[in-house]
């Protein structure tokens, strides 16, 4: 018998499209002849499970690279294809066999197996890389005969008898002289293990078996242990540092959808919209990147996802998003909530060991989830000041932020205090305690956005940054009408006010002066930097739209003297006392005073990180002017 043919297909570009297009990766053949075998595999158990066919080999895939013969040949021990199949399934390009396999033998008691295959061209993406293919097949079905077809690539094939004695299929593909390095062994060996590493057959690369087979999250949750989870994380992740934690996905209903999520430890080079999880389709490899399956605010997460349910294109490298897909993100994220909230509850102590690195998913869920947010707004904490008898002091003091609120109602009723960097704003934190105010800190990079989101929710609620203002109660009012000159009736606030006008002579600067509480009023700073909340906000916002954090520090800041401070009163003393030249002029004293509220200036602006490298090169040569003025 021999058959000369044309390949019936619906463009006559289909194989351009096929080598330059469909595929993003060209070693993608490879996972899909094997996955083509692995289906073959598939089929012959649903038959003989319907009785058409008894003594099933042990299934297996044997992939052989020969260099001499530049070819690769995949041989499963399936189904087989008969003539007329492989002028069906191959010759009509894009006429899925799969899903009317599926069809026949649904009600067979063979449920438990699933086809991987739904792509009619996942066949044909081996002219990716090879000028000749080659198919010699022999059905299962009794007296049926073994047939070789063959195609270079054109829509010319030939269809001929062969001398095939074993029920399987043999792939051969001669190689392009631009695909020879799929010739190497560790080439190939990397591509099976990268795609098909926990497919459930034995795989076999030049007679050795290549992939693992099992895959950890087809097991029950309760049947894993510590170690085993953590020894699968190290496999997918080597060199990395341990999980905190995982979740373990399996349900099949109202979809099926099988993983194991893994909360890594957060490295500051973290980017949260870049995908970590690793997506397979019945145990196949699809992609590293999950953004349509995943909830975006859960990328950063580590693991596995497996399902048959989420619909995928012709080269199962992409996402088609749907409603089934909307639905298993819902239900990621419900578990993920689920695992956090029960965690909260039964081991508070490990849930508070883990907040600085879960703390990003969970507030970056909040703003995007509202389900998400319902369902963990309860145990959304906050490094605090307080601090609560049963807290543990190696881990830090937690609040939420309606503790908070309660908890402060007297003092400052639906007013909170809060820190964005508690090692910066030390001095400012400090006199909020001094004086019994609670400070909340927000310290990561998207807490600027979650206060506006929190603002959002807490709608009576105003949230004041510690160096946004000043309290009353952290200031002495009494000290406000102290007398220097009766003469002119100028209070020592004003001569204060009109010192450091004069030495910093900057018109837009708001120079306010307060005698700041403190116990010991040299602790206290003896200037410090208010940005007004809404002034602070614009330049944030500027900083994000020109996607940079060197933004100019607004002009119209407050610089806020302490005239408690002794170093203000020694000023105001060496300012008053400057002693006056033969030749009328102000002696050094006067300029030492000018130096010296620049440098509380300085000081007072480093508190901010609002230093340039001009303005660095202006403060160390003040600093150094003024030391050697000091040191005469």
């Amino acid at each position: 018998m021999l058959e000369q043919g044309t390949i019936s297909i619906h463009t006559e570009n289909i194989f351009p499209i096929i080598k330059k297009a469909l595929y993003s990766e060209r070693d993608i053949f490879l996972r899909e002849l094997i996955s083509n075998g692995v289906d073959a595999i598939s089929k012959l158990k649903m038959v003989s499970y319907a009785g058409e066919v008894t003594d099933i080999p042990e299934p297996e895939i044997s992939v052989t690279v020969d260099k001499e013969k530049h070819t690769i040949s995949i041989t499963d021990n399936g189904i087989g294809m008969t003539a007329d199949e492989v002028r069906k399934y191959i010759n009509q390009v894009a006429f899925s066999s799969a899903e009317e396999f599926i069809s026949k033998y649904t009600n067979s008691g063979s449920g438990d197996q699933q086809i991987i295959g739904h792509f009619g061209l996942g066949f044909y993406s081996a002219f990716m890389v090879a000028s000749r293919v080659e198919i010699d097949t022999l059905s299962y079905r009794k007296d049926a005969e073994a047939v070789h077809w063959s195609c270079d690539g054109t829509t010319t094939f030939t269809l001929d008898e062969s001398d095939r004695k074993t029920v399987g299929t043999t792939i051969v593909l001669t190689l392009q002289e631009d695909a020879e390095e799929f010739l190497e062994v560790g080439e190939t060996k990397r591509i099976i293990r990268n795609y098909c590493d926990f497919i459930p057959v034995s795989i076999k690369l030049n007679d050795e078996v290549v992939n693992k087979q099992t895959a950890l999250w087809d097991r029950s949750p309760s049947s894993v242990t510590k170690d085993e989870y953590l020894e699968f994380y190290r496999y997918l992740y080597p060199f990395q540092d341990d999980p905190l934690f995982w979740i373990h996905l399996n349900t099949d209903y109202p979809f099926i959808i099988k993983g194991i999520l893994y909360f890594p430890k957060i490295k500051g080079d973290i980017d949260p919209n870049k995908g970590q999880i690793k997506l397979y389709c019945n145990h196949v490899f699809v992609s590293d990147n999950c953004e349509e399956v995943i909830p975006r605010f859960l990328l950063p997460l580590r693991g596995t996802i497996d399902s048959s349910d989420i619909p995928l294109n012709v080269s199962r490298s992409f996402l088609q998003g749907d409603r089934k897909v909307r639905k298993i993100q819902d239900y990621i994220a419900k578990k993920v909530g689920d695992y956090l909230c029960q965690l909260y509850t039964d081991s508070r102590e490990e849930f508070l060991k883990c907040w600085k690195d879960i703390s990003l998913f969970m507030k970056f869920g909040s703003m995007n989830s509202d389900k998400f947010y319902q369902q963990v707004k309860e145990i959304l904490v906050y490094p605090t000041t307080y601090e609560a008898e049963t807290d543990n002091a190696e881990i830090g003091h937690y609040t939420t932020l309606q503790a908070y609120l309660e908890r402060n109602k007297e003092k400052h009723e639906n007013q909170v205090f809060y820190s964005s960097d508690a090692i910066a704003q030390a001095t400012y934190i400090e006199l909020h305690k001094g004086q019994g105010l609670e400070v909340l800190t927000f310290d990561t990079f998207i807490d600027s956005h979650f206060i506006h989101f929190l603002e959002g929710e807490f709608r009576d609620v105003k949230f004041s940054r510690v160096d946004a203002d000043i309290d009353d109660r952290l200031i002495n009012q009494d000290s406000k009408t102290e007398l220097v000159d009766p003469a002119t009736n100028q209070t020592k606030s004003d001569r204060i006010q009109e010192l450091f006008r004069r030495a910093l002579n900057k018109p837009k600067l708001v120079i306010r002066t307060e005698a700041l509480k403190a116990e010991d009023s040299a602790s206290s700073p003896p200037a410090m930097i208010l940005l007004p909340e809404t002034a602070r906000r614009m330049q944030e916002m500027a900083a994000l739209l020109q996607q940079t954090t060197n933004t100019a520090f607004p002009e119209d800041h407050i610089l806020l003297v302490n005239t408690s401070h002794p170093l203000i009163q020694n000023l105001l003393n060496l300012d008053q006392n400057k002693i006056v030249t033969a030749a009328g002029q102000p002696s050094e004293s006067s300029g030492l005073a000018d130096l010296i509220c620049n440098h509380v200036y300085d000081l007072a602006l480093m508190v901010q990180k609002s230093f340039d490298a001009t303005s660095m090169k202006a403060f160390l040569e003040r600093s150094n002017t003024l030391l050697t003025q000091l040191t005469k």
